[in-house]
């Protein structure tokens, strides 16, 4: 009996001493980040998603997420142009502050890339433990030392121009890579993206994960599956009718990708954020709703987006957010949640938006936003906006509360507020660098469309 109680006591010794160390790993365990994933549209145009007003195209998955999420309804972009806006969103920082302001002109196709001292927010993340892919549409360098899988990324699955046939016999100059490896794709590209997405998050869901999916959708050219061509055949203009299938695809695709994480059982553990690039074109069959403009532009139009982020258990669902975000946040407020200390030297512009939604902080989170593309500018400042476009000698000013479609320049009425305004836009421009490369033609905005629909009030 003795011998056996001296058994006992060990053992019961053992398991105290064991105690702590479950319980630090159930700590950890139940500390672990959440997985993280970024939905980008491309050219998505404001008006064209059913819970923004949208009422001839579909869009029921992005609608659920949407009701699912809090929704911004002054989300905003730093740039009305593809690459610089991608720019932004992976640094958090204006992205005329390191020269990528615009998409490449013809002459920069050789130095054209998103800066080498900037890091991106994949950098970051993967230096606290995350694994981190991007499936689709880079278009920030062609070169090799600007390839995602340089950038910070594990993975990558898509292209990296600026746009891409959908068909497999349209891939051109511009091929699909696996890495930095050329692969050949037989699936319509957006369910291509739609697949590889699925697989990542398949393939990673026992460690946290950044995925960044970059849809090219629903970016020219203009090709749509036969099936979705036929259940809007009732749409009479061809352009809008296509718009309608590529929109339909991207909805069904960002669908399958939500449905993985909540089978993967990681519906809670995940942060969600969905966004489009710009403002829609015209060309391209898309509609911007009730905001004047478009990509390419400053009005409302070019840089308002759809903007959403859901975070079960620890944000909101099913929230309106009235007060003016900005793309850059996305970065900062991920790393918040994933618990990423910045402590570099680089000044991030985004905002932590957390606080801001749990209702821990009632203030904006932001004092004023900015916006340069070459010569059109824009400020917002609570409900005010300062606006100059291409062939502006003056500014505009509109009050964007009462006069969203910006239709009434109340610059005449306010001189003191414009120049006011104004002074501050200059002293933000004194921070930023020149431009590293000159544009194409087409991004300063089509100045017949600029100046629709607007009236001066004296």
């Amino acid at each position: 009996m003795p011998h056996g109680n001296s058994s006992w006591q060990l053992l019961t010794l053992l398991l105290i001493l064991a105690l702590p160390a479950v319980a630090t790993l159930s700590a950890a365990e139940a500390k672990r980040p959440p997985n993280i994933v970024i939905i980008v549209a491309d050219d998505l145009g404001y008006g064209d998603l059913g819970y923004l007003g949208g009422k001839d195209i579909p869009t029921p998955r992005i609608d659920a997420l949407a009701h699912d999420s809090v929704r911004f309804s002054s989300g905003y972009v730093s740039g009305p142009y593809c690459s610089p806006t991608r720019a932004g969103l992976l640094t958090s920082r204006y992205q005329q502050r390191f020269g990528h302001e615009f998409n490449p002109g013809p002459n920069a196709a050789a130095g054209f890339g998103l800066s080498l001292e900037e890091k991106t927010l994949a950098d970051r993340l993967k230096a606290v433990g995350y694994s981190t892919g991007i499936v689709g549409k880079w278009h920030l360098g062609n070169e090799e030392k600007f390839n995602p899988t340089k950038r910070g990324f594990d993975e990558f699955f898509g292209f990296l121009g600026g746009a891409h046939g959908y068909f497999p016999e349209e891939g051109g100059n511009n091929p699909i890579l696996r890495g930095t490896e050329v692969v050949q794709e037989s699936e319509y590209l957006t369910d291509a993206f739609t697949r590889e997405a699925v697989s990542y998050i398949d393939r990673h869901k026992d460690k946290p994960f950044f995925l960044y999916l970059t849809y090219n959708a629903v970016h020219n050219p203009q090709h749509a599956k036969k099936e979705h061509l036929e259940r809007f055949a009732s749409i009479p203009d061809e352009r809008r009718r296509t718009y309608a299938g590529m929109l339909t695809a991207m909805d069904e695709g960002i669908g399958r990708v939500l449905d993985k994480v909540k089978d993967a059982g990681l519906e809670n553990d995940t942060l969600v954020t969905f966004i489009s690039d710009n403002g829609g074109p015209p060309a391209n069959g898309s509609t911007n709703g009730p905001l004047n403009g478009q990509k390419a532009t400053t009005w409302e139009g070019g840089i308002r987006v759809p903007f959403l982020i859901k975070w079960p258990g620890q944000l909101p669902a099913n929230q309106d957010y009235s007060q003016p975000v900005i793309q850059l946040d996305l970065g900062t407020t991920v790393l918040a949640a994933a618990e990423a200390k910045v402590d570099d030297a680089q000044k991030l512009d985004g905002v932590n938006l957390l606080p801001y939604l749990k209702g821990e902080n009632k203030d904006a989170p932001h004092q004023s936003l900015y916006w340069r593309f070459g010569e059109q500018i824009a400020l917002r400042k609570g409900d005010w906006k300062l606006l100059k476009v291409r062939g502006d000698e003056q500014a505009r000013l509109y009050n964007l509360k009462d006069d969203v479609g910006e239709k009434t320049d109340l610059a005449a009425r306010n001189p003191e507020l414009l120049s006011e305004l104004q002074k501050e836009w200059d002293t933000w421009n004194a921070t930023l660098v020149k431009p590293s490369w000159t544009p194409g033609p087409q991004q300063q905005g089509n100045r017949r469309n600029q100046r629709n629909q607007v009236q001066s009030v004296k």
